[in-house]
């Protein structure tokens, strides 16, 4: 795809992981719809570092969980930029067990119902405009929580709720793959520990003792955290050369799957 002249909405622009790739976006010459609810202290941030790119874009406080809005923000974006062509569906709500302790009801509620359904009612409200583009592409943002669980080191920062949401964001995936073709190409970016989501710039990462960070850091191959530079590349490459790539799942964690564990040498055998 190539980028420039292109529309985006990026949720979850105010910070982190989708400030980030809104502008390596904006500086490929992307128009952007960017929303974001909260972390209201760093709006003015925001504003600036996006108008200094001098891309067109707009900004909006939108609660996604409120589904009758999420239409209405979908359409204006298309109506302002005219049409839809990307959808980085950046929204999540990650319960760490360090921090909320044992689950609440309000708390899985909250967790499952921004983690999955307002990816859901975004995708859906945007279907119509990427179909429409020719060449849409749709990126739904998941976690490695999904497959490991609460779990070894992870277990302080992924807890049930979040990580069976995860779990369902393939299924979403691979749906809306379907539905989309070929117009729309849909894929996942599923993430490790990273720089703002679940390690550094978090409050739980704080909470955590110097040997627990340490245990997480050992469990993975490449023995260090994800950046946001490796998001924003991994985004790219779904983008801009990954054209035969739809309901494809991208594992972006460095190894934590895999585990630290060394591979022993080959014995030499009793023969």
């Amino acid at each position: 795809m190539e980028l420039n002249g292109k529309t985006a909405i990026v949720l979850g622009g105010i910070k982190g992981i989708g400030k980030a790739v809104g502008l390596a976006l904006a500086r490929r010459g992307v128009s952007l719809a960017l929303t974001y609810y909260d972390w209201e202290e760093h709006l003015e941030k925001m504003r600036s570092d996006f108008a200094a790119t001098g891309t067109d874009h707009m900004i909006e406080r939108v609660n996604l969980l409120e589904t009758d809005a999420v239409a209405p923000f979908v359409n204006r974006a298309a109506g302002r930029f005219g049409g839809i062509d990307i959808l980085i569906n950046n929204i999540e709500r990650g319960g760490w067990p360090v921090v909320h302790g044992s689950y609440t009801r309000c708390q899985w509620d909250l967790e499952t119902a921004t983690t999955l359904r307002a990816k859901q009612c975004v995708f859906e409200a945007a279907l119509p405009h990427l179909k429409q583009s020719g060449e849409g592409c749709v990126i739904n943002f998941s976690s490695i929580a999904g497959l490991v669980g609460r779990s070894g080191p992870a277990s302080l920062i992924f807890n049930e709720g979040y990580s069976a949401a995860n779990r369902g964001i393939s299924l979403l995936t691979e749906t809306w793959a379907r539905i989309g073709a070929p117009e729309v190409r849909v894929n996942e970016l599923m993430l490790g520990i990273f720089e703002t989501r679940h390690a550094k710039g978090t409050r739980g990462w704080r909470l955590l003792s110097e040997e627990q960070r340490q245990a997480l850091l050992d469990h993975i191959p490449l023995g260090r955290i994800g950046r946001l530079d490796d998001a924003v590349s991994a985004v790219m490459f779904i983008l801009e050369h990954a054209p035969y790539m739809t309901g494809s799942v991208l594992r972006l964690d460095g190894g934590y799957v895999l585990g630290g564990e060394p591979v022993l040498p080959m014995p030499e055998g009793v023969e």
